[in-house]
């Protein structure tokens, strides 16, 4: 699966300002509602929703926000590279800088845990992070998140 396939047009956000995750989930919500013409509210409930279960902060600065939702065809992902990083009640206690929104269509099952691998091969890379953490312009960052994913196999 590539990553390049899921990202929402004009879904990827070098600058993102935000100073909690309420607002970092409100305004993902927000521009996940454009890319997908759902309600943001409705968006941004179901992430919280999410939330409740556990936080989607996977450490490192890493959060990955994913949920099944009705009324989208198909997978639709958003990154956002915060400008500063915040709390995202992470395991590892970091705040987070690097967000993948992950929206999925209820009838999704296999198709969700190959996008959230997807975005679990590429975070695991040390190379791959720094190249999203420094990427001067949303042309570098796109690249960087287009990339195939190095493999792990034994």
């Amino acid at each position: 699966m590539d990553l390049g396939d899921l990202l929402a047009p004009r879904g990827i956000f070098p600058a993102f300002e935000a100073t909690s995750k309420k607002q970092a989930l409100q305004d993902l919500a927000a521009h996940a509602a454009e890319a997908t013409r759902l309600d943001a509210r409705t968006i941004y409930d179901t992430l919280l929703q999410r939330e409740r279960l556990g936080s989607t902060g996977l450490g490192r600065g890493i959060a990955v926000p994913h949920v099944k939702i009705s009324g989208i065809s198909g997978i639709v992902c958003l990154f956002a590279r915060l400008t500063k990083p915040i709390d995202f009640e992470s395991p590892d206690g970091e705040p987070v800088d690097l967000i993948f929104l992950l929206l999925a269509p209820d009838h999704a099952g296999g198709d969700h845990l190959k996008a959230l691998a997807r975005i679990s091969r590429l975070v695991r890379e040390p190379s791959a992070l720094e190249r999203l953490r420094s990427a001067p312009d949303l042309a570098s960052l796109k690249r960087a998140l287009t990339l195939p994913a190095t493999s792990h196999a034994a």
